[in-house]
């Protein structure tokens, strides 16, 4: 239970940002602001309170925690001589974490309205407390930038992990597969031996029929009822050529192409009795290859995946400035993120303009920013998905790259605000309000501006980069 406790000077004192002030100085803020004693484990401050207070550690501690739903993790500890909460010229308003007293502790507070009087009584001390706010800042700037790439991360892993279980899926399944018609194979071969020994006749079979099967167009994509309405078709036209497993071919045969009108061209230089043999080989030996093609495909796939993710996370580069493509960066992330814009039936449009000239930038970082974009971006379409579109243009000297989403918008009371630093519009605990203030900075590390218009159903964000200049 907290209780009022009457300080000194002295104790004031004790405080880094306080040390050495004149006595008057330090009068004036016992006379000026307020105390407040706290038993360990108390509540201070909840998330959403309003951040009014500036706040000397006297005695004790506060460990602030970030809060989601029923998950507090510890964030960061302000021992006895710091100060916290708010200071002069800070724009924050909102207390983002729940802060906790760690031991029986001791608070001089200050309110906010105080401030401009604080300036006129002790500009010196004015100056420490936003040297004190700057040295803050950046320490959080630096640690959200770690922790958001940290949370990309665990996002871009959980979206990698699925989309590589579906190629190593496929290649185990495809493998499988192989392995149980290779068993069968020389059975299936003996068979065709026994019923035709004639080469020529099984040569002319396989020429006609192999090569057919390898380049028919594909069929026309049918709906199930349809597909297995071909496929009774041709077992039965199987049936009626003396094949017993008719129904298990047919399907493996019409997938590569081969019909009732090829099978039969096809099968007019064998005898017969060996052609429901010739069938059964047939389409081992086809879906062999499709089974081949299947692991191809997959694998191909898997070393697409590997690329992006060396291309996103700049890898295998160095981590400076060089020149640079703009529309591989952006493909590389919406590739990282495919999964995510898959689970919420995101529509993409990628328009990039041809020819684009590079720019000179670190890949990384602007990897970054297109991220943070497009995770804001699907943050804001409806649940059952909306539409993304990339667009790429050369303006003059500049390549303007866009981001556009046909979300709900953001409103015209928050539009002046996107980009101040700690300005959150979501829920306590859910944002920092960092995230558009570091892409602005990392744009304009690389000479160029990050805009945003926005309207319900339109909002758009557009960064200007500069085009490369030849090296002297």
């Amino acid at each position: 239970m907290s209780e009022t406790t009457t300080l000194t000077p002295a104790d004031l004192a004790t405080v880094t940002a306080f040390a050495d002030l004149p006595e008057a100085t330090l009068q004036w803020l016992l006379d000026h602001g307020h105390t407040r004693a706290a038993v360990n484990g108390e509540v201070l401050f909840e998330p959403g309170s309003p951040a009014e207070l500036m706040t000397a550690i006297i005695r004790g501690g506060v460990q602030f925690y970030a809060v989601k739903g029923a998950q507090r993790d510890p964030v960061f500890r302000v021992e006895a001589g710091q100060v916290t909460g708010v200071l002069p010229y800070s724009r924050l308003r909102v207390i983002g974490g729940q802060a906790v007293a760690v031991g029986d502790s001791l608070f001089y507070h200050l309110h906010r309205d105080q401030f401009p009087a604080l300036e006129q009584a002790s500009p010196e001390l004015t100056q420490r407390l936003v040297a004190v706010m700057n040295d803050r800042s950046r320490d959080q700037v630096r640690n959200q930038e770690r922790d958001d790439k940290l949370r990309a991360l665990g996002k871009l892993s959980a979206g990698l992990a699925h989309e590589l279980n579906n190629p190593a899926a496929a290649i185990a399944r495809a493998a499988q597969a192989l392995a149980q018609r290779a068993a069968v194979k020389p059975q299936l071969l003996q068979d065709l031996l026994e019923k035709c020994s004639d080469p020529a006749a099984l040569r002319s079979f396989a020429a006609l029929a192999v090569p057919v099967a390898k380049s028919a167009k594909p069929a026309p994509h049918l709906s199930p009822m349809q597909q297995s309405q071909r496929e009774d078709e041709l077992a039965d036209w199987l049936t009626d050529h003396g094949v017993a497993d008719a129904y298990r071919l047919a399907p493996g045969l019409l997938e590569t192409g081969l019909t009732e009108d090829i099978l039969g061209a096809a099968a007019e230089v064998l005898p017969p009795a060996a052609r429901p043999a010739a069938f059964a080989w047939l389409e081992c030996q086809q879906s062999t290859l499709q089974l081949v093609h299947d692991v191809q495909e997959a694998g191909a796939r898997i070393s697409k995946l590997v690329a992006d993710v060396k291309t996103y996370s700049h890898m295998d580069r160095a981590g400076g400035f060089e020149m640079l493509t703009v529309t591989t960066g952006l493909d590389s992330t919406l590739n990282m993120l495919g999964f995510q814009l898959r689970q919420k039936n995101v529509r993409l449009t990628r328009d990039y303009a041809p020819d684009l000239p590079p720019i000179r930038g670190q890949v990384s970082s602007l990897n970054q920013v297109w991220t943070n974009l497009i995770d804001n971006a699907v943050d804001a379409l409806p649940p059952e998905g909306g539409e993304l579109t990339l667009r790429t243009r050369q303006e003059e000297e500049f390549v303007r790259v866009f981001l556009v989403d046909n979300g709900s918008g953001i409103p015209p009371e928050v539009l002046p605000h996107i980009f101040e630093p700690f300005y959150t519009t979501k829920q306590a605990g859910d944002g920092s309000g960092l995230g558009l203030d570091i892409a602005q900075r990392i744009i304009r590390q690389h000479d160029g501006r990050l805009e945003v218009a926005s309207r319900p159903g339109h909002t758009e964000f557009c960064a200007w980069l500069p085009v490369a200049k030849p090296l002297a």
